[in-house]
């Protein structure tokens, strides 16, 4: 099969993965409402087609925190994307880099943070959790600062993990005793190629970033009793000081829902905020990104960067939050399909073609610079009850 879509890619990762890994990226919480509206309404989002604009020189590149991007768009923070691929961190990180976008390492990555930044050249983004020990913490961010990190994802919509049925269901979460290791060796064993790309080559099967507080031999059951332990549901907006002064760096506050909690991240000091839902892997129910963008760009987009993340899965859907208000957009699923689909290739291959679909959404559109993307070009979003007569 050769991949022409994000969809594509989706369909080799299910052929590639065992199913508890396949179910773990591909699954949201409860019953996955707020997972199919993430798509589903971002798909709703119709542009205006403009004609006769002199299109043939389109630039789809920008600049965020002072960084030229090669287009808005970031790899966004992916727990454990080292089992979709060999060493699959290092492999998203370099396809990233030469693609001249971000990459944020997540907290919970297979690959350490040492080992990714030496797979590449310039510097990457790293995501962290408010964790119980903040010693870790201070630990965590004093390494992410010597690596060279410029920009810290700091994810807030986890007090405490959402429930995921899938991942019950095929024994990710919930089985670690005997039975749950053989059923997900059966699981595993289906699937030969990642048996040999992943489980025999891909060693050492760790949590690279957790080794001080889990040891070198941790397993699965010890790395979910660590998150069940460890994330803080007693935080609150005066505590995330402790952030801001902790590290000096770009600060992006990750799981905005609310303009009221936008207008939070503004008076912290943060640089950025990202609207999301988390993937729908949280709060089932709650707003779509794309319903809930719009209203939090205006409340807050002339203070600070706002940035997107969930239901992305082309250039096109790109656009479409860009004209809703984000300034940069980071894909999660998207990327990570590819990278299961077809390791560094895939990724570097899918970032073409998001990039070659952005290009003909912005020339059918009437733009050639992402600095004209507005909502003036929009003719109907999530929330808007009648067309939008504005012109440009």
């Amino acid at each position: 099969m050769k991949a022409a879509s994000a969809s594509d890619y989706r369909e080799l990762a299910k052929r590639r993965l065992p199913r508890f890994i396949f179910d773990y990226v591909d699954g949201g919480a409860f019953d996955e409402v707020t997972l199919e509206r993430n798509v589903a309404d971002l798909q709703d989002v119709q542009l205006r087609q403009r004609i006769l604009r002199d299109v043939s020189h389109v630039d789809p590149s920008t600049t965020l925190f002072g960084q030229k991007l090669a287009m808005p768009i970031a790899l966004g923070p992916i727990g454990m994307a080292g089992l979709l691929a060999r060493r699959g961190e290092r492999q998203a990180a370099r396809a990233a880099q030469a693609a001249g976008i971000p990459f944020c390492l997540s907290t919970v990555s297979a690959c350490s943070m040492t080992e990714v930044t030496s797979a590449v050249d310039k510097p990457i983004w790293f995501q962290l959790y408010m964790i119980r020990d903040r010693g870790f913490m201070r630990d965590l961010l004093a390494l992410a600062r010597d690596q060279g990190c410029t920009t810290l994802l700091f994810t807030v919509d986890v007090p405490v993990a959402g429930s995921r049925y899938r991942d019950q269901r095929s024994g990710l979460s919930g089985a670690f005793g005997i039975k749950g290791k053989s059923r997900r060796l059966f699981q595993a064993l289906r699937h030969p190629g990642w048996v040999w790309d992943v489980g025999l080559n891909g060693r050492p099967h760790t949590l690279g970033n957790l080794t001080p507080v889990l040891g070198p031999k941790a397993g699965m059951g010890d790395f979910f009793g660590w998150l069940r332990d460890s994330f803080d549901p007693s935080v609150t907006w005066s505590e995330l000081d402790f952030i801001r002064e902790t590290w000096k760096g770009d600060l992006v506050i990750k799981g905005i829902l609310d303009a009221e909690d936008a207008r939070e991240a503004a008076k912290l000091g943060a640089n950025g905020i990202v609207v999301s839902n988390h993937g729908g892997r949280q709060l089932d129910g709650v707003p779509s990104t794309a319903r809930a963008l719009p209203e939090i760009a205006d409340a807050v987009g002339d203070r600070l960067t706002v940035l997107a993340d969930c239901g992305v899965r082309s250039g096109l859907d790109v656009i479409r939050m860009l004209g809703l208000g984000a300034k940069t957009v980071l894909l999660g699923r998207a990327w990570a399909y590819a990278l299961a689909g077809g390791g560094e290739a895939g990724v570097a291959h899918l970032l073409r073609l998001f990039e070659a679909e952005m290009r003909t959404a912005m020339a059918l559109t009437g733009v050639t610079r992402i600095d004209q993307i507005g909502r003036d070009m929009l003719a109907r979003w999530p929330g808007l009850d009648q067309n939008r007569p504005q012109t440009r």
